[in-house]
């Protein structure tokens, strides 16, 4: 992808949260900014407009003038430390947005001649905060408004939709990647959806992934596939014993999917051959047992029936 910049807008205040630190209310074990930035990680310059924080990679910091003047002026604070053509621009609640929206975003914008290409949620509402835009048109934009905005060009208090309304755009619908946490009402969906059967795995290694700072796609079925036959073909406990070596002699490789690849098969091969012996010691147990059984059976048949004893013979009867 060409190169990018995102401008994550991570100050507001959360009234509807009674006033919570919501960037870093946890979702899935991981903060809300931290899901977002993981979305944004490969832009080439990522600027958060807040009070700066640890936050799970290196960020720059910026602040509007003055704080808490509301998202245009958050933006054009933010606008001021990037540099690339493209921009991304997104809010820190966003718990489901990934790396593919972001780029379904820039790939339209690039293919389109608009200014703008922004999500819409599941009522078709505009998200200007998880949009991609072309860095001259907004920075224009925001020129007029300041020119504009009670002649002293200033930013603070302006709703986006002043800022949108100049812009061509637009929009692709996406009620899950567009879905933004204001209350606590939406922090529990939230976090009922990704522990939801059909998203729990994804995001249970995405957080780890973070967690422990490993930026790398693996093939999970296989990781998944090796673990069974290594807890089936020789103990339950090898399964998670065996990942963990798997994934230290890929480290050792080098890394990268590819290592990880070549361990998982090897490991796999092993766990299969070990299996096969259980499966032959098996058969040879019950094929012993087999011809015991038919061995004793044997000795215990006599050869043939002893021939009955003569009859005794009969008396001579007495002479006389």
């Amino acid at each position: 992808m060409t190169a990018y910049d995102a401008v994550v807008l991570a100050g507001g205040a959360a009234r509807r949260l009674g006033g919570a630190d919501k960037p870093g209310v946890r979702v899935g074990g991981r903060a809300l900014l931290d899901r977002v930035l993981a979305a944004c990680a490969d832009a080439r310059t990522t600027v958060v407009v807040a009070d700066p924080r640890p936050t799970a990679r290196p960020v720059t910091w910026a602040r509007e003038d003055p704080p808490g003047g509301g998202p245009v002026a958050a933006l054009d604070a933010g606008l001021g430390h990037t540099t690339a053509d493209d921009l991304v621009v997104l809010s820190a609640d966003l718990p489901f947005l990934t790396g593919a929206t972001v780029e379904l975003l820039l790939t339209t914008l690039r293919a389109s001649g608009a200014d703008g290409v922004l999500l819409t949620d599941a009522e078709g509402r505009d998200q200007p905060l998880v949009a991609a835009y072309r860095a001259p048109a907004l920075r224009r934009a925001l020129a007029g408004l300041a020119a504009e905005h009670d002649g002293r060009g200033s930013l603070a208090g302006l709703p986006l939709r002043r800022l949108t309304a100049g812009l061509g755009l637009t929009r692709v619908s996406d009620p899950v990647a567009s879905f933004d946490c204001d209350t606590w009402d939406d922090i529990a969906t939230a976090r009922a959806r990704i522990r939801e059967h059909g998203h729990v795995l994804d995001e249970w290694i995405s957080a780890v992934k973070d967690e422990l700072g490993i930026d790398l796609d693996v093939d999970t079925k296989a990781l998944l596939d090796l673990a069974r036959d290594a807890a089936h073909g020789v103990a339950r406990p090898a399964a998670p014993l065996t990942t963990f070596l798997v994934g230290y002699a890929a480290a050792r490789a080098g890394g990268g999917p590819e290592a990880v690849a070549e361990a998982s098969r090897k490991a796999a091969a092993l766990a299969l051959r070990w299996a096969d012996e259980k499966a032959d010691e098996k058969a040879d147990e019950k094929a012993g047992e087999n011809t015991h059984g038919e061995a004793g059976a044997s000795a215990a048949e006599p050869d043939a029936a002893p021939a009955p004893a003569p009859a005794p013979p009969h008396a001579a009867p007495d002479a006389g």
